[in-house]
């Protein structure tokens, strides 16, 4: 396939405002590709040039790409300038100035061309190729071929759409679930495209865990009371919940590489943890899960998540692990040597897990107890919080480990609900308003949030918030979104509600509440007959975080959750 059909692609996904319009679009485009061409479209409709665990970035500034269009089109950087702050978009700003009809270069050699760029380490060097590769596009070619190396590419494809659109491109929608499965073993949705074009349905069935592809991680579900989760789950195996950095271990000899929560690549920021991997470990090709934290190695106490959160950096790395040491708390074992162990009951992956670990230096099995009485279950949590630990983690004993996937099989406890919303939940940004009074200088006074629909791909809002931000994190905030705003509503935003500028949804922020309520406003939990659920009176409590994507929002399902469990304790 030519870049330039990919790019005629990109152009209609751009146009629709219907997630089932879109699916179709992208089934169109998977049917027409080869083997070797469907992973590198994926990746490219996502915006990528390999998936985030591979830590492959482009590197390059908008002044970058200024330059290179400058140099490529032989005008001067003033008038690249002008352009694009009359457009607003440097993909339009490259599509205006290019004029001529392109190389017709095919997608293979474009993204081959785009990974040396990304690869590329001397600044010079990466503006030298890029103009080469403008040189030979289009203008509608280079309108995405920008985007793509800014990360800016806004099609509103997320993974559900791609997977439903795989689905249909390879029969029908009864592969979605072996698609999913897939795609949760290994986090790479080009990968699972190319084996299923290659191998069909077999190929899917027969996919199996790797090391060095992270699994995608087991999610819980939360309940009130100890008495609720025996309610739920009987016997089972109550761990402390640690409020530090959750890992995705993966040792393959003395090559050790670390993932986070929502798959990005850690591995240089941890040296303590990789230490302790090879020194720790009786195993040599092993996937294992666990919480690492910061402990005031004079004391034994746990640091809060305030100070561990300073271990997450890309300079001065060195200098902190000597400061804050971390430990690393593991909990699951997923892979040991040749086996998967995804597929076995939790108790067998614990009882391996702990055979495997040499000794209890910087990594440690977690606390842990088995019970059927919501009284040990009780006592067992207050201790943990006492320590300055989140809460509980209950689990089923014989459950699988179910990746990507958020059910009662793992259920957490942070603290006791009192008939208002005690607990923290993560939202989406989708659009902010301008702000008046103070705020109207800044130019943004508040937020409008949603949570995930998992079901329609979709996020539903569910609360404006325009407290708990500092005016220098509210500056940061509208830099932020300028870059990610939209001249319209993105398609996978649910909204009633209007705002000044819709943006992508893309960043995650923590918020506070007194309560949920039922609200007409609102879209999250929203029937024809009922209407939705909104967030009375909240404020953020943190500031954007950089752990989670989107996706890894609260969801709808949680809201509503939360709610019947608020209404339920202020009932007792």
């Amino acid at each position: 396939m030519l870049f330039l059909e990919l790019a005629q692609y990109f152009q209609r996904l751009e146009e629709t405002t219907s997630r089932l319009d879109m699916a179709d679009i992208l089934a169109s485009l998977f049917k027409n590709l080869g083997v070797e061409e469907v992973d590198k479209a994926v990746y490219l409709t996502l915006g990528e040039i390999l998936p985030a665990f591979r830590g492959v970035e482009f590197g390059v500034s908008e002044k970058l790409i200024m330059e290179a269009l400058s140099k490529a089109c032989g005008v001067k950087v003033k008038q690249v300038e002008a352009l694009y702050k009359q457009k607003g978009d440097l993909g339009d700003t490259a599509q205006e100035l290019i004029k001529w009809e392109g190389r017709k270069l095919s997608l293979q050699q474009v993204y081959t061309e785009l990974l040396q760029i990304a690869q590329t380490k001397g600044t010079l060097d990466k503006v030298m190729k890029l103009i080469s590769l403008l040189k030979g596009l289009s203008s509608l070619e280079a309108r995405y071929a920008v985007r793509i190396v800014l990360g800016r590419l806004r099609l509103g494809v997320g993974d559900a759409t791609i997977i439903d659109a795989l689905a249909v491109a390879s029969g029908g929608k009864d592969l979605k679930s072996l698609i999913e499965r897939a795609y949760n073993l290994c986090s790479d949705l080009g990968l699972v495209a190319k084996r299923l074009k290659e191998g069909g349905i077999k190929a899917l069935e027969e996919f199996r865990v790797q090391l060095g592809y992270p699994i995608r991680m087991a999610l819980a579900e939360r309940v009130a009371s100890a008495e609720e989760i025996i309610k739920r789950l009987g016997r089972c195996a109550v761990e402390a919940k640690y409020d530090g950095f959750r890992l995705q271990v993966h040792k393959d000899g003395q090559k050790v590489e670390i993932f986070s929560r929502n798959l990005e690549r850690m591995t240089n920021m941890f040296p303590d943890i990789i230490k302790g991997v090879l020194q720790d470990i009786r195993a040599q090709r092993v996937i294992l899960e666990g919480e690492a934290i910061a402990i005031n190695e004079e004391t034994g106490e746990f640091y809060p998540f305030q100070v561990t959160i300073q271990r997450k950096r890309k300079y001065g790395i060195e200098e902190y692990s000597k400061e804050y040491p971390l430990k690393l708390f593991c909990f699951d074992l997923l892979f040991l040597e040749e086996e998967d162990y995804t597929v076995k009951p939790f108790q067998e992956r614990r009882k391996a897990l702990e055979e495997i670990l040499s000794n209890t230096n910087t990594l440690r099995a977690s606390e842990i107890i088995i019970t059927d009485s919501p009284k040990e279950i009780e006592a067992f949590f207050e201790e943990a919080v006492t320590r300055g630990l989140e809460g509980i983690m209950a689990k089923r004993l014989d459950a699988p480990y179910t990746a990507g996937s958020r059910n009662f099989n793992w259920i957490k406890l942070k603290r006791s609900y009192r008939g208002a919303l005690a607990d923290t939940i993560d939202v989406v940004i989708v659009g902010y308003y301008y702000g008046r009074g103070a705020r109207a200088k800044l130019g943004i006074g508040g937020l409008l949030v949603a949570v995930y629909e998992p079901s329609t791909d979709t996020f539903k809002t569910v609360s404006k918030v325009g407290s708990g931000f500092t005016e220098e994190e509210w500056r940061t905030l509208k830099d932020l979104l300028e870059r990610v705003k939209l001249s319209h509503k993105h398609p996978r935003v649910d909204s009633i509600l209007d705002v000044d500028v819709w943006v992508e949804p893309r960043y995650v922020i923590t918020v506070n509440a007194d309560e949920i309520t039922r609200s007409p406003l609102h879209t999250a939990g929203r029937t024809i007959e009922e209407p939705g659920y909104a967030l009375r009176f909240p404020r953020a409590v943190s500031f954007i975080r950089e752990d989670k994507n989107p996706e890894d929002a609260n969801t709808v399902e949680d809201i509503i959750r939360l709610y019947q469990i608020q209404k339920r304790v202020s009932m007792e």
